[in-house]
């Protein structure tokens, strides 16, 4: 019998773009160190190109998903955080790989399932919240409502390799807007594997789309592009926000800065990447 020693086969993390895993169009890879400076991974380092191609998909995405019910997207969500749940051994190995204790990482999962549940029992409950029926003083109902916003754009928390990805995707999509997230850098294996769950979910392709690489690279291009309608930023740079605020405002488009860490559970959440509508009809008509 041979005792010769073979070498792992190390995986390569692609990106989720409308629905599908794949390379990054500009060919270039980093590698994701874990202890001892061991390779864990090969990981996609997305380019401005990448970034487009996901807002276009996005873009085609968005009406589909946001004209479904509350209900179906309540469903959705509840389904994500049944397959999350199903896949935790993974998530929690992941974690392991990247620097967290064996109990940390079961919390960070655990937490991860209960927040996607969370959201979906929001689902058909926050318009409510933030609706309102407004007194005027002519002879009209007047109404607000709120409506997805369309395209977010976002960076998640670096601290966090899949607590953060969830808390900025999960308030995103249950208002019924289609999203390009930048996942953390330094923990990026469980964004993909987290891609794995969303596919076999029911989330529409191009709903949710997931990159890996560079914030100095990707960060002006999220702010700049046109066809982005609000921008979510984790960061506890100054420069960074300040760079955000000031390339978004070309096409006023809505910045949400938020500190590095995950969002915490909240209707607002939702409410930052909503429009408010207001309708007036005629009494008696």
């Amino acid at each position: 019998m041979s005792t010769k020693k073979r070498l792992a086969v190390n995986k390569t993390y692609k990106l989720y773009i409308g629905g599908q895993f794949p390379r990054t169009e500009s060919g270039r890879y980093y590698e994701l160190k874990g202890r001892k400076d061991a390779l864990l991974a090969n990981v996609s380092r997305a380019s401005r190109k990448d970034f487009r191609n996901a807002v276009a998909v996005a873009r085609k995405a968005s009406p589909g998903w946001a004209s479904a019910t509350a209900y179906l997207r309540g469903q959705i969500l509840y389904r994500v955080a049944e397959m999350l749940e199903g896949r935790a051994e993974q998530f929690e190995e992941e974690l392991r790989a990247q620097g967290a204790t064996p109990l940390a990482a079961k919390k960070e999962v655990a937490t991860s399932v209960d927040l996607f549940v969370h959201y979906a029992g929001w689902s058909d409950k926050y318009q409510a919240l933030f609706s309102s029926v407004n007194p005027v003083a002519t002879p009209h109902f007047n109404f607000s409502m709120p409506e997805s916003t369309g395209v977010v754009a976002a960076v998640a928390p670096e601290g966090s390799g899949l607590l953060g990805l969830c808390s900025v995707i999960a308030p995103i999509l249950v208002g019924g807007n289609a999203s390009v997230i930048l996942a953390s850098h330094a923990r990026p294996l469980c964004a993909i594997t987290l891609a794995e769950v969303l596919n076999s979910s029911d989330v529409p392709a191009g709903a949710v789309n997931i990159l890996t690489g560079l914030r100095d690279e990707l960060l002006t291009q999220f702010a700049e592009h046109m066809d982005v309608n609000a921008f979510l930023l984790c960061s506890d740079e100054p420069g960074e926000t300040r760079l955000v605020q000031e390339r978004a405002a070309e096409n006023v488009k809505r910045v949400i800065p938020h500190s590095d860490a995950p969002l915490g559970e909240s209707p607002y959440h939702i409410l930052d990447f909503q429009e408010i509508k207001t309708t007036w009809h005629p009494v008696g008509v």
